[in-house]
């Protein structure tokens, strides 16, 4: 019977402008996650003792003690999926304890149901660029020749919070907007003709909205498209503001630090990661 495991679960940038909690991409960026059987008397954090209440109750599986280690490298509450990284940590980490009773469509699930919403659980899970409709995924490889420009902002900001400001109803011309956005760029990253993705980031349905939260968020993105970026937006709720360029990357990063007037920021340039959750031991 195995007794310990850890899984590395890569990050996400989710939303990807108009894609409002469906489009998601992995990243190279990733969080570890190590479950052992072991006892231990220590109170679990919050997300992890909720993940395994779910995984124990929908796999009828008797509860038994263990502790939670790991390595984060995803930086915490800037919209590059960390939380959605932990409990996929604990679920797929707490599936190979139990001799795998989920497949990992139902742990996704497990997750997104824990999350609230699925565009950092599907990425994070099956790797790739993702579209989440409800239960359902639909994936496709992402080539290393795309990179994403990460510029991350010192402070945080809350998922609730970020939705809390967002308005009950926007215009039948905003919404016709933002759906058109989300088909190019579903529609780009289907066929890999990433230069499609030139102007298709731009979003009436959140970002307008969030700005509030990030004052220097419309001039990020203009210095990164000016500076050659196919276009950039709001990672999740934020903070981090992403940019997607097919050259110049290190360019592009200098000219988003430059744009925000603050010494309080860093930027990572990564690209996809394609194979989601992996069992590292």
């Amino acid at each position: 019977m195995t007794q310990q495991v850890t899984l590395r679960v890569p990050a996400s940038t989710s939303n990807l402008g108009p894609g409002f909690d469906c489009l998601g991409v992995a990243l190279r960026l990733y969080n570890d996650v190590t479950l052992t059987r072991a006892f231990d008397r220590k109170a679990h954090p919050r997300i992890i003792a909720e993940a395994a209440k779910l995984f124990f109750e929908r796999a009828h599986r008797r509860p038994f003690s263990f502790s939670c280690s790991g390595v984060e490298r995803i930086p915490r509450s800037r919209g590059l999926g960390a939380s959605a990284t932990i409990r996929l940590g604990v679920l797929f980490g707490f599936n190979a304890l139990c001799r795998r009773p989920f497949d990992q469509l139902s742990i996704f699930r497990l997750c997104a149901e824990l999350e609230g919403h699925p565009d950092n659980a599907a990425p994070s899970s099956f790797g790739g660029f993702t579209v989440a409709r409800g239960e359902n995924i639909q994936r496709f490889d992402v080539s290393p020749r795309l990179y994403f420009v990460l510029l991350i902002p010192e402070f945080e900001i809350k998922t609730s919070a970020a939705r809390k400001i967002l308005p009950s109803h926007v215009s039948r011309s905003a919404a016709v907007e933002s759906c058109g956005n989300a088909c190019a760029i579903t529609a780009a990253f289907a066929s890999r003709n990433y230069e499609a993705l030139r102007d298709a980031f731009v979003d009436r349905l959140h970002q307008p909205f969030r700005q509030k939260l990030i004052p220097f968020l419309p001039r990020v993105i203009a210095a990164a498209e000016k500076a050659g970026a196919l276009g950039a937006f709001l990672s999740g709720s934020g903070s981090t503001i992403c940019a997607v360029t097919l050259q110049d990357r290190h360019k592009i990063a200098a000219a988003m630090l430059r744009a925000t007037g603050s010494a309080f920021v860093r930027t990572i340039i990564t690209t996809a990661d394609s194979c989601g959750v992996q069992v590292r031991s």
